[in-house]
């Protein structure tokens, strides 16, 4: 299946209802942050579905709270994160993970993907003074690789148990990388409280 073909949604072609309104927004964007945009893929130049802007880490608050104050891309749909360490990319940058956002435009329908690149050991600020919601999801990226979110007020495992060791998504993590605990996770008394 070829993602360029327009399939028909509840709301038409995504294509033909979107394109204008991103090639002004990006048009604007690219004024406004220029060399702070490392990238720009558009639907239908590639086998993407939405405009998907990599950012550099020194701009992305900033650029985040622009989309969502006056772009209207108010809603975090979603907020994860992936490791590139195999990626060609990679061996060039030391950029060994990329933190991506999936926007929501709740009046126009529009969608937009942001993506900002972190090296090994680098944290970067939470997200959650713009969007509550990203308070989860930055748990669970830092359950899972390992990323630190500074200024999380609460950035402890969400998924795994909290004796476990290493980020299970990290690509270098071993796929049997059990760990069995015979007895259960003890209770933080200060969470029952």
């Amino acid at each position: 299946m070829d993602i360029r073909k327009p399939v028909a949604t509840i709301y038409g072609y995504f294509q033909d209802k979107f394109s204008p309104t991103w090639n002004e927004q990006i048009l604007k964007l690219r004024e406004s942050y220029g060399e702070a945009i490392e990238l720009v893929v558009m639907p239908m130049e590639s086998n993407i579905d939405m405009p998907t802007l990599t950012v550099k880490k020194e701009k992305i608050h900033e650029f985040l709270s622009d989309l969502k104050n006056n772009y209207q891309y108010s809603f975090l749909t979603d907020f994860t994160a992936t490791d590139e360490k195999d990626d060609e990319e990679f061996e060039k940058t030391n950029h060994r993970f990329q933190l991506v956002f999936h926007l929501f435009n709740t009046e126009t329908k529009a969608r937009i993907r942001v993506k900002v690149k972190l090296s090994e050991n680098e944290s970067i600020a939470t997200f959650i003074d713009l969007w509550i919601g990203a308070n989860w999801a930055e748990r669970e990226i830092f359950d899972m690789f390992g990323i630190q979110f500074e200024g999380h007020p609460d950035l402890r495992r969400i998924l795994m148990d909290m004796r476990w060791e290493g980020h299970p998504l990290r690509k270098d993590y071993p796929l049997r990388g059990y760990q069995i605990f015979l007895t259960p996770e003890p209770l933080d008394p200060e969470l029952l409280k």
